[in-house]
């Protein structure tokens, strides 16, 4: 995995996984994330410096969220829009330069609601094609990198809203919801997620294919997904 020939090739989910967790990241969709806690808006400055000079060559895979008592890195290669071995060494050099500067990468359980998600929004619908143009436009959402074909996800080019993609229906379902949130977390958080979500009401209502993904629906039977990266490779 860490030839030097091999350094811009995908990675599968696993090696993503294990290529970071030691350091205090996460794999979420196809991007590596972790979390800084900061005291102040100026400490969450200084945060993002070291970074971003540490990431050097590897800046323009590095994303930022800055707040005043956390900061969110991500680090994804914009033009495969996946993850690579060099992103794998980006994060390596943060985390190192972070560590020196007394600040510790941390995206394990242990923040009182969460620490690293993603959320996407599936819309199921018997012609994709169709319906996909719509939600680009209504969003002002565009293709993600390498992926523009009919019935590809689309992705909000800020970074401001959540993924949007689109499952293939056989039939009409007018008496179910069609639109439902994916809620993506770390491996490592997945039966937290699930354990608060039974707790505050919902119930399980698929579990066939987990760790890839668990269906919840609330009392009403609207349905959302706890997703993780395992059992899809």
């Amino acid at each position: 995995m860490g030839d030097e020939h091999d350094a811009g090739r995908a990675l599968s989910r696993p090696e993503a996984s294990a290529a970071v967790e030691h350091l205090g990241w996460r794999y979420l969709l196809a991007r590596l994330h972790t979390r800084v806690a900061v005291h102040s808006a100026e400490q969450a400055a200084r945060v993002a410096a070291l970074a971003v000079a540490a990431a050097g060559g590897g800046s323009a895979s590095l994303s930022l969220h800055l707040r005043t008592d956390h900061v969110l890195l991500e680090v994804q290669d914009p033009v495969l829009a996946d993850v690579t071995m060099d992103d794998v060494r980006t994060v390596g050099r943060i985390t190192t330069a972070l560590l020196a500067d007394g600040h510790r990468p941390d995206a394990a359980l242990g923040d009182p609601v969460r620490v690293a998600q993603s959320i996407e929004l599936g819309i199921d619908a018997l012609d994709i094609p169709s319906v996909r143009p719509f939600w680009k436009a209504v969003l002002g959402y565009a293709d993600e990198p390498g992926h523009t074909g009919p019935k590809d996800p689309l992705i909000d080019p800020r970074g401001q809203g959540p993924a949007v993609w689109f499952q293939q229906m056989d039939a009409p379902r007018p008496q179910r919801n069609r639109i439902h949130l994916d809620v993506t977390v770390p491996h490592d958080e997945a039966e937290h997620r699930m354990a608060a979500a039974l707790e505050a009401g919902g119930r399980l209502v698929y579990d066939a294919e987990a760790p890839a993904f668990w269906v919840l629906a609330d009392p009403e039977g609207n349905e959302a997904c706890i997703c993780t990266w395992q059992g899809r490779d």
